[in-house]
């Protein structure tokens, strides 16, 4: 059977074009990458009822669920519903799926509900985000991860969030023992050094990872009360010119950096290319139109930074250009 589909707004009720003529895959959000065994048993019985029995866990941590029919769509919008609501996912209307999926699901690590190394709790935060910004349709992608080890690839993000701490030192309990001068040196960037036989902290080399504090026998060192983290921007992958994000403003607050990207939606609807396909386009090829300090400017309006924020400018990005190519290569003997 042959029907007549709108594939723009198939996509944007997260139901994906595939290469089977009249067959579709369900994207499922799964903000933070956290989910129960329940739910996991729900998406298991929608695969086997109404797709190919089968599932892929998606690079952005989300499930899809494969080979479904066209014609059984609303029926599994439907079969969603109690994971979209077990997930608290904003909706406008029950019973419909997902709505405008053009911003992806907000990803992150394992956070500090497992992994001593986080400096926070990222699933916690990223489904914070997701409250403020889904549903919408315009190409986002936010990604979280709890320390700089950033093992969940941030910088490839067009927002990188990246936790930070800023390590407080109680003298009574240092017995001089050097762990964390030995361990900042080897697993970080050397921002301790040993003077008069206590611990100094380089506070403008110090990148607030916390191998001091893990590193600590005596429990001298301990992490922050105040969260902070390091905003990157402007990551992306695709064809053209793909690059890593940079460093924009380190020590910042959860409230800042919700009000940023909030302010980039407004930014975005202003300048997008009106012929962007299905609107979406990534938001660093928009900043190279309009230059960083157009962005900048709305991306903080309004924004208060705490008082140790510090903001790096200007912005620069590197990476392969293939626009404009010559049609003379130069050769390599």
């Amino acid at each position: 059977m042959s029907l007549d589909i709108n594939t723009g707004k198939l996509r944007r009720n997260a139901f994906r074009v595939t290469k089977k003529r009249n067959i579709t895959a369900s994207r499922v959000r799964i903000p933070g990458g956290h989910v129960d065994a329940k739910t996991l048993g729900e998406i298991s019985k929608i695969a086997e009822k109404y797709g190919d029995g089968t599932v892929h866990l998606t690079s952005r941590q989300g499930f899809e669920i494969t080979g479904i029919p066209f014609e059984k769509m609303s029926e599994v919008n439907r079969a969603l519903q109690p994971i979209i609501e077990n997930l608290d996912i904003n909706q406008e209307k029950k019973g419909e799926g997902y709505p405008e999926a053009g911003t992806r699901n907000i990803v992150a690590c394992i956070g500090n509900r497992v992994c001593p190394y986080a400096c926070y709790d990222t699933t916690a935060f990223a489904q914070r985000i997701e409250e403020a910004v889904f549903p919408h349709d315009l190409h986002f992608k936010i990604g979280l991860t709890g320390c700089p080890n950033d093992c969940a690839k941030v910088r490839m993000q067009d927002f990188g969030i990246i936790g930070m701490t800023e390590p407080q030192l109680e003298e009574d309990r240092c017995v001089n023992c050097k762990a964390c001068e030995k361990n900042c040196k080897k697993k970080s960037v050397e921002a301790i050094k040993m003077v008069n036989y206590k611990p100094f902290r380089n506070e403008e080399k110090c990148i607030g990872c916390g191998v001091c504090v893990l590193s600590c026998p005596m429990r001298a060192w301990k992490r922050s009360q105040k969260k902070y983290y390091k905003l990157t921007l402007l990551g992306r992958t695709g064809k053209q010119n793909p690059r890593l994000g940079q460093d924009w403003i380190e020590w910042i607050d959860e409230e800042s950096i919700i009000k940023i990207i909030l302010n980039t939606y407004d930014y975005v609807e202003e300048y997008i290319d009106p012929n962007a396909p299905a609107r979406k386009e990534h938001i660093g090829y928009i900043v190279d139109r309009t230059g960083f300090q157009e962005f900048a400017k709305w991306a903080l309006k309004d924004v208060k930074l705490p008082e140790k924020a510090i903001v790096h400018h200007p912005m620069y990005w590197g990476g392969p250009k293939f626009e404009k190519q010559t049609a003379q290569k130069s050769l390599r003997y």
